[in-house]
């Protein structure tokens, strides 16, 4: 099979297998990203650079259908949730073009000394690289392209290779907007391919989604070869349920916060942290909301939970399951796979620091802990190697402020979920990664801040 190909998790069919780029061609495209940064980022206004953002955030609207079979097809996202991946990658894009200029304006500086002025000027940073994943295609590209084509960095993107129908149906958005050539260049390279080009002098920086394996790859070859790098790695995501006046809409929030895209995102709340109080009741609540899922296809309006991104990716499921077992956990729901479909899973048992605790599970599995004291939970939450986001509910907003600033995490969500928005940063700490996306400052991590001193 091609190294890119598209492979329906739902019924495990080949649609289509898609050609690797040569290392000729890519050069080429290295070449034309090259030309473009030196010709497009300094010849071009903010403006101008903005509202072809702004025609891509148009081309989402119009083509918003035809986006979201791609992905339903290629990873198995429910139409429904497909729909809103598009939906909210294009505003992502509209949010850039509409406050790009704003953000790129000049800094004036108060001197303290001295006459004349001084301010920050910002500008391009160069042609940049982005690795992406294939649990969000279309959203994960949206949080890297739309800022730093209002900068004017031209980029290189290579997806996951799950994904090349929609890499294509991006390449073709970027063009139909009246993008210069080289300005966007979507690549089939391999990862093998890729250590060449993050080399490369005319590199500038890379941006990597994905696990924290690849980002770690990906950070050695960027060090060796002084290029800036912005990691959005894996994460472990705390959900801590201190107290609740309405424990049913607790248990409905704690299921959409790990149940979303099957269970596969960075930001799903992995490991439920419930005070001892209302455990017991909580557990009862989950086992049957988990019970009542039927898992469907995606291509349907009423899947709500569809198969994994593949079927190696479900065995790999299987297999941390497995292990969690064989060390002491117990599986109180679900936990049986078929092909890429993976039942909802409640595991409970797992003890601070046993291998499962400290492992990332991408899928439709919860681990459930017991505590005694709000201290307890705190500990447990930040005792992961990862820091993305958390949850924190409690009816007592003196101590959701008190334990959201404690937890060692990246964002912390206080009495809310599924709140992630085109203006607010995303990013972690610990082995999450390093830098931000969106908002005001996800723009600013590939920008040369020019200091201009005059006299």
């Amino acid at each position: 099979m091609s190294y890119y190909a598209v492979v329906n998790p739902a019924t495990l069919e080949t649609v289509k297998e898609y050609t690797t780029i040569t290392n000729e061609e890519l050069e080429a495209a290295v070449d034309r990203a090259d030309v473009a940064y030196r010709s497009w980022s300094g010849s071009s206004t903010v403006a101008e650079r903005a509202a072809l953002v702004g025609k891509v955030a148009d081309l989402f609207e119009e083509r918003r259908n035809e986006l979201a079979e791609i992905i339903s097809r290629e990873v198995g996202k429910p139409i429904t949730q497909a729909l809103g991946e598009v939906d909210f990658s294009g505003k992502i894009y509209r949010y850039y073009a509409d406050n790009g200029a704003a953000f790129m304006a000049d800094e004036p500086i108060e001197l303290l000394a001295g006459e004349g002025t001084a301010l920050v000027r910002r500008g391009g940073y160069g042609v940049l690289l982005g690795i992406m994943p294939w649990n969000f295609p279309y959203y994960q590209v949206a949080r890297f392209a739309a800022p730093n084509l209002v900068v004017g960095n031209p980029i290189l993107l290579k997806h996951a290779r799950q994904c090349p129908e929609s890499a294509g149906a991006m390449q073709r958005m970027f063009d139909d907007a009246g993008f210069p050539s080289g300005c966007y260049e979507n690549v089939y390279a391999t990862s093998g391919q890729l250590e060449g080009v993050i080399a490369d002098p005319r590199i500038q920086g890379v941006s990597v989604t994905g696990s924290e394996r690849a980002g770690a790859a990906v950070a050695e070859i960027a060090g060796r070869n002084l290029k800036k790098v912005v990691l959005e790695l894996g994460g472990s995501d705390p959900f801590i349920l201190l107290s609740a006046d309405d424990l049913d809409a607790a248990v409905q929030a704690a299921a959409q916060a790990r149940l979303d895209n099957a269970g596969q995102s960075c930001t799903a709340a992995k490991r439920l942290i419930v005070a001892d109080d209302i455990y017991d009741e909580f557990l009862a609540k989950l086992t049957e909301y988990f019970e009542a899922i039927t898992l469907g296809d995606p291509a349907s309006a009423s899947t709500a939970v569809g198969p994994l991104s593949s079927e190696a990716a479900a065995k790999e499921l299987e297999e941390q399951v497995n292990r969690a077992v064989a060390g002491g956990a117990e599986v109180v729901v679900g936990g049986k796979r078929d092909g890429a479909f993976f039942e909802p899973t409640i595991l409970t048992g797992i003890k601070p620091g046993d291998e499962a605790s400290q492992e990332e599970f991408f899928g439709p599995v919860a681990q459930l802990y017991r505590v005694s004291s709000e201290q307890e939970a705190v500990d447990l939450a930040n005792d992961t190697i990862f820091g993305l986001g958390s949850y924190v509910m409690t009816t007592d907003k003196e101590q959701g402020e008190r334990v959201a600033d404690q937890i060692e995490a990246g964002m912390v969500f206080v009495n809310l979920v599924g709140a992630t928005g085109v203006e607010l940063p995303f990013g972690g700490v610990k082995r999450s990664g390093f830098g931000r996306e969106l908002g005001r400052v996800g723009i600013d991590e590939f920008v040369n801040k020019k200091l201009i001193r005059s006299a």
